[in-house]
């Protein structure tokens, strides 16, 4: 490992706290079988770690890879902050590298903020104006966190009022096993909504008898209350 990375995993570790540890540990679900079993937390909140991803924004491509490959969740999030980072300053060749490490190294991107915090910033906005198929791929892999990524990345192009791929993906997703993707994926839908709500309504009106009640839960959540209503109770 470089100086410079175990620099940053030696600031990581003085940083830690215990008690906030132990209560990460729970909050992500680390124990046997639970999606997060085995990751190790240090104990730090998120405003610091941006600090410190923010102090060292000339560490390097390889620098942040072997950061993300530590066992501790903390410096993985770091280490994501970090290619973030480099993948926006990037030129295009800078770009696609970050993108295929990105999706070379999904075993170390774990858990759903390691995702929330990187995968609309690279994956998103790299396929932006690419072929995209790629997305459909990844919502098709046994791999939860593939699945994820596959959704969550498209929030970027809701942002620019594009909403096809969410769907696409959606729909795919609609009787995934994980709780994770059932937040994931209702959480998109009402971004579509928050943009489109006639967008977001031709898909439920076609799915919300079947889908995950959470899915649909989060889908709604803005909608009227006489309206979310109906939609729980199957009334339209």
């Amino acid at each position: 490992m470089s100086d410079l990375a175990d620099q940053v995993l030696d600031e990581l570790k003085a940083m830690g706290d215990p008690e906030r540890a132990k209560h990460s540990q729970r909050f992500f679900k680390t124990a046997p079988g639970e999606y997060g079993a085995g990751d190790i937390f240090l104990g730090i909140r998120v405003p610091k770690l941006r600090a410190l991803a923010k102090r060292y924004k000339h560490t390097t491509r390889q620098d942040a890879l072997e950061i993300l490959h530590s066992p501790y969740h903390e410096a993985r999030l770091t280490a994501l902050f970090l290619l973030v980072k480099l993948y926006d300053k990037a030129d295009m060749a800078g770009k696609t590298q970050i993108y295929n490490d990105y999706l070379a190294n999904v075993a170390f991107i774990n858990n759903w903020d390691l995702v929330d915090s990187s995968a609309l910033q690279i994956v998103g906005h790299y396929l932006f104006d690419k072929d995209r198929s790629h997305l459909i791929i990844l919502a098709r892999s046994q791999d939860l966190w593939e699945r994820r990524i596959a959704v969550i990345a498209t929030y970027y192009f809701i942002r620019q009022s594009e909403f096809q791929d969410t769907l696409e993906v959606s729909e795919i997703l609609l009787h995934d096993p994980e709780d994770l993707i059932h937040k994931a994926v209702g959480w998109m839908l009402r971004e579509v909504g928050n943009r489109s709500r006639a967008t977001e309504e031709d898909f439920l009106l076609k799915y919300y008898q079947s889908m995950p009640r959470t899915m649909l839960r989060y889908a709604i959540e803005k909608f009227p209350e006489e309206l979310r209503q109906a939609y729980l109770k199957g009334k339209l």
